[in-house]
């Protein structure tokens, strides 16, 4: 009789399972995709092996296929989980009174991220950039999400025009379309190896030459 290795375990589970020799393992999926994401945030999605994922899941292939369907599926519940929980600055950014307010809790969070104990760098830079023509359908869904978040800020740029917090010929695309690429621009320098002091640097810059109050 063929038997699944690894038995799905919901959080916080009481099932303590059986104690007798060869009993099935169980692992969390919420854990499991943590680790997941973690793997794709380093290696970037064709970058991230379906070995590496395994290790670092604590699972088997099959109880991967099982419980996240393929390791597209994975990677779209992977980063929904980036969106929800490490990109919350963004959604609490736009709330903020001001332009120059909106600015600067993007950078500081951006900032944070970049110098804690996550991966250096963007899940989505990283993986938009790693793509082939073979992940079309990843790069669609990094595209919808960038497209969705510029869309957000633009909108918010543009009531600060009507609200006169921007001079009358600051243009708010142009200031989205800035803001997100000083963004990308200190994903890809942490990457590379940018110490925390040089990424301040470049936040503090940033905020002393915004336009507005």
């Amino acid at each position: 009789m063929k038997f699944d290795p690894d038995t799905i375990v919901a959080p916080n589970s009481s099932h303590q399972g059986s104690s007798h020799r060869g009993r099935p393992r169980q692992f969390c999926p919420d854990a499991a995709l943590t680790a997941a994401l973690k793997v794709f945030w380093e290696r970037g999605y064709e970058g991230a092996s379906m070995a590496e994922l395994t290790e670092a899941m604590g699972i088997t292939k099959p109880s991967l296929y099982a419980c996240f369907g393929n390791k597209e599926a994975l990677f779209r519940k992977a980063l929904d989980l980036y969106e929800k929980e490490k990109l919350a600055y963004v959604r609490a950014g736009l709330t903020a009174p001001t332009a120059k307010g909106v600015a600067e809790a993007f950078l500081r969070g951006s900032l944070a991220m970049q110098t804690g104990n996550d991966p250096r760098g963007c899940l989505s830079v990283v993986s938009a950039v790693a793509c082939t023509n073979y992940a079309d359908s990843i790069r669609d869904e990094i595209t919808s999400l960038r497209l969705a978040t510029d869309r957000a800020i633009i909108e918010r740029f543009e009531r600060a025009r009507d609200e006169g917090d921007f001079p009358p010929d600051v243009d708010p695309a142009a200031m989205a379309h800035y803001l997100t690429a000083i963004l990308q621009g200190m994903t890809v320098q942490a990457r590379s190896g940018a110490t925390p002091a040089e990424l301040e640097r470049l936040v503090a810059t940033t905020l002393a030459i915004w336009p507005g109050r």
